[in-house]
């Protein structure tokens, strides 16, 4: 076992032989087609309905666009390392599993703690936002119902928690079927976003790009310090409000809507050919969404002036179709809101997924009870994992606000790309030998400007979150040590031998 205590590490061929177990075995039945399909259902939904105008109007100005970029760029170096890993590692738990590989159990259990923040957060700050449009579209066919009403002292979104048990009984069901619903939406989602550029683009106005890079605000303006991002606290700047720190700190805040293409790395372990169709479902994926993306940005901020799409001082915030309805153009504000009630409802299905596979694989390894990683024989999947999981968000959505959540979702990820990144470089050196279906190039250069580039993005998001996160997973680290190193399987010998020729004679091309 190389590596004691702490920093014991899973070999890559034990994590493969784990596969086989038969009742811990998930069915192979997903193909590159799939994933894409995972991938843009996921990724867009949040960021293209609700984040690109409010970002624009409170952040970062017409420079939005450029923020997406900016975004995209870290999360396509960190996506070249996912790809790797995921194509060598072709097993369930994505970050965590590969943590597992490269820096030993105790970081395994820290990123897999993270990723909570990543999917099951995520998966209850969506369902809240899906919430708020189920009720726009009931009031647009006459039904004024509200989907939150006081519950005692708490306020309860029964619209939210429709929405969590639904999806939590469809992927209990099986993850094919997920997959086929998922790519039903996602046409009806990419259809409005296409329907958003073309005929908002007939309604851009050139002055309203100018200043493209709004002044920066004063201190009085942008609320407490602990509210600036962490760099402009550091460097002692007055503000993240508009600026180059409002154009840095917008870029933080937008990567929250490419969060997900990593949920194709969760799924390696049921993909018919994860050394081919990983890496395809990993690029396809990110590459579609980020021209959406920019596109969308730049059009919504030529058809409104910035300051019209800021938060208003009641609290209510701008979205896509808050664009269009200040051009008088109501019908589209209808599809639109359709089609983010749509959209948001594979965000939260695929982000559901991503947090039941990190759960399994820990509960398969012992770190969390091993009942969770039992798999139905029949449909092939953790039907208990399943339900723990929606039980959670449902909880979550139903009766927490939805403030913040984006950036502590944030946060979680890029320091999960940033293990992530650092990880392919550890299991080169360490690991030469191992078949790479998929291989990231200039190693370790390019690992390096992905770690750096999601380290800056980190110190831009708010002090704030910073203390929230670091509380968070302090808490993940007293769970470790009163639970998880006194029953990993891994410490107390119970997994079985790797036969000499790997895996079970089948090395990760197998």
């Amino acid at each position: 076992m190389p590596g004691t205590g702490l920093w014991r590490t899973k070999s890559v061929e034990q994590s493969i032989l784990d596969t086989d177990e038969p009742d811990t075995k998930l069915r192979k039945n997903l193909g590159a087609w799939d994933l894409i399909v995972f991938g843009v259902s996921v990724v867009i939904g949040a960021g293209i309905f609700t984040l690109a105008a409010r970002t624009a109007g409170d952040t970062s100005g017409p420079a939005v666009s450029l923020a997406f970029i900016i975004a995209a760029i870290a999360c396509g170096l960190a996506a070249l390392c996912y790809a790797e890993f995921a194509s060598t590692v072709p097993v369930a738990g994505s970050a965590y599993t590969y943590s597992y590989a490269t820096f030993g159990e105790f970081i395994a259990w820290i990123i897999g703690w993270d990723l909570v923040l990543e999917f099951a957060v995520a998966a209850a700050a969506v369902g809240k936002g899906w919430s708020t449009y189920l009720q726009e579209v009931l009031s647009l066919i006459g039904l004024d119902i509200p989907t939150v009403f006081p519950l005692g002292p708490l306020q309860f979104d029964w619209g939210a928690v429709l929405l969590a048990v639904v999806l939590t009984t469809l992927l209990a069901l099986g993850t094919k079927l997920s997959a086929r619903v998922s790519l039903v939406i996602t046409a009806i989602k990419v259809a409005v976003v296409l329907l958003v550029i073309v005929v908002g683009a007939a309604f851009i106005k050139a002055a309203n790009y100018t200043p493209f890079i709004p002044p920066a605000q004063g201190a009085e303006e942008s609320g407490p310090a602990l509210e600036q991002s962490l760099l402009s606290l550091i460097l002692g700047g007055e503000t993240s409000n508009f600026g180059i720190f409002g154009l840095l700190a917008g870029a933080s805040l937008v990567f929250f809507a490419f969060i997900g293409f990593d949920v194709v790395a969760t799924t390696a372990e049921e993909t018919r050919n994860p050394q081919r169709d990983a890496p395809r479902g990993i690029f396809g994926s990110l590459a579609i969404v980020t021209v959406l993306y920019v596109a969308v940005a730049f059009v919504v901020t030529g058809m409104a002036k910035y300051t019209d799409l800021s938060t208003k001082p009641d609290g209510s915030r701008s979205t896509l179709a808050t664009a269009f309805s200040l051009n008088g153009v109501d019908w589209a504000a209808a599809i639109i809101s359709v089609g983010a009630l749509a959209g948001l409802t594979t965000v939260v299905m695929v982000m559901l997924l991503g947090q039941i596979r990190i759960l399994f694989a820990m509960s398969r390894d012992g770190l969390v009870p091993r009942a969770l990683s039992k798999t139905d024989p029949k449909k092939g999947t953790p039907v208990r994992a399943t339900v723990l999981v929606g039980a959670v968000v449902v909880v979550a959505s139903g009766f927490f606000p939805a403030d913040k959540l984006e950036e502590m979702v944030n946060v979680g990820t890029l320091f999960a790309f940033v293990l992530v990144s650092a990880g392919v470089i550890v299991l080169r050196k360490t690991r030469p030998d191992l078949p790479r279906g998929f291989k990231a190039p200039m190693v370790p250069l390019v690992p390096i400007l992905a770690i750096i580039a999601c380290v800056w993005l980190m110190l831009n998001l708010t002090a704030l979150t910073w203390v929230r996160f670091v509380v968070w997973m302090a808490a993940g680290v007293v769970v470790y040590f009163m639970y998880g190193r006194s029953h990993s399987r891994l410490g107390r010998g119970e997994l079985a031998e790797v036969p000499s020729g790997g895996a079970g004679g089948k090395g990760p091309n197998a």
